[in-house]
């Protein structure tokens, strides 16, 4: 009885290797050898129901079919290995021949990139500033307090600080929140007369919304000359307004800025709503007179206005967010 079982045995494990041999061959696939080995080797596998008769066998020949079990495990795990990576060799082989670039081929055409609209907006601002005699000049994002504020006839503690929530680095050391800073810079090496705008980047402490963002754009403009009057900034907006939006409807409301008197609010008539664009006046004689500048000889006007203002005003864009997203299918409308 006893032999009659070994033989049985052994006569399945080895019926059961040239089954493995053969499935192995024939499979088509990674996932098929998986399955095929869970079928033959796993727990609830062929092998392990061939195992469970060992039971009936004598102990002494109970080693003989385990070791005759464990070489055959290493030869179908052996098979396997060598199948899988039979198969990976020829998935690349042909992954490299699918993908392999002719570069002899002729291009098939590059897709071209397009200028942010806040860069684009900022060279059409430069550009006609240029055209009216005007030159480009910049100046640092961090600013000390003097040039941010007290050259600009806003001391310390003056309400006018208030207008402006200011990202601080030091007591003395601030991220500019305009670009006006740079007209005294200006002032301070190149005498008058002189006509520059200062584009740049400024900061300040406003909540993140449809219409605010902390970091955004502004474009400063400046003249000093001799006999300059209000009728000279009023020609120059209205010029530079014309040639940037058309025939947009053109308004000057009195305001308040502590380094120009007189002082004017520019709205434009969009949407049938007025819109505020830009704030300009005549430069305040403290301020000429704080740079050395006699103000009964020059006068001069500034003007100061948001590129993202402007951008969103042209191109009827609804929320300044989508300005800081990247998103090319946003970017590339424009």
């Amino acid at each position: 009885m006893s032999t009659t079982s070994f033989q049985q045995l052994s006569n399945q494990l080895e019926a059961l290797k040239v089954q493995a041999n053969n499935d192995i061959a024939r499979a088509s696939d990674i996932s098929t050898i998986e399955k095929l080995r869970v079928s033959l080797m796993g727990k609830k596998g062929q092998l392990s129901i061939i195992l469970k008769n060992m039971s009936k066998l004598p102990e002494e020949e109970r080693p003989w079919i385990g070791q005759l079990a464990n070489l055959l495990k290493q030869e179908v795990n052996s098979l396997i290995v060598k199948r899988i990576s039979a198969m990976k060799s020829e998935i690349m082989k042909d992954k490299i021949i699918r993908e392999t670039l002719d570069v002899t081929l002729p291009s098939i055409g590059i897709l071209s990139g397009h200028r942010h609209p806040l860069v684009k907006t900022t060279e059409d601002i430069v550009d006609i500033f240029c055209g009216l005699g005007y030159r480009v000049v910049e100046g640092p994002e961090i600013e000390t307090d003097y040039y941010n504020f007290t050259a600009l006839n806003i001391p310390k503690h003056h309400p006018a600080r208030d207008m402006q929530d200011t990202f601080y680095l030091s007591e003395n050391y601030l991220l500019r929140t305009h670009t006006s800073p740079v007209q005294i810079r200006h002032l301070e090496k190149n005498p008058p007369p002189t006509r520059i705008i200062a584009p740049g980047r400024v900061y300040r402490r406003d909540g993140v919304d449809a219409t605010h963002s902390p970091v955004f754009h502004q474009v400063e403009v400046l003249a000093i000359d001799e006999g300059l009057d209000f009728s000279h900034l009023r020609g120059t907006v209205m010029t530079f307004l014309k040639q940037f939006f058309g025939d947009l409807p053109v308004r000057f409301r009195a305001s308040y800025f502590p380094f120009t008197e007189p002082s004017a609010e520019v709205d434009v008539q969009w949407q049938d709503r007025w819109l505020e664009v830009m704030g300009c006046g005549m430069v305040d004689p403290a301020v000429l007179e704080g740079l050395g500048l006699d103000p009964k000889r020059w006068s001069g006007f500034a003007a100061g206005l948001g590129v993202e203002r402007f951008c969103m005003v042209r191109s009827s864009i609804d929320d300044i967010r989508r300005l800081y997203t990247s998103d090319i299918r946003f970017l590339e409308q424009f």
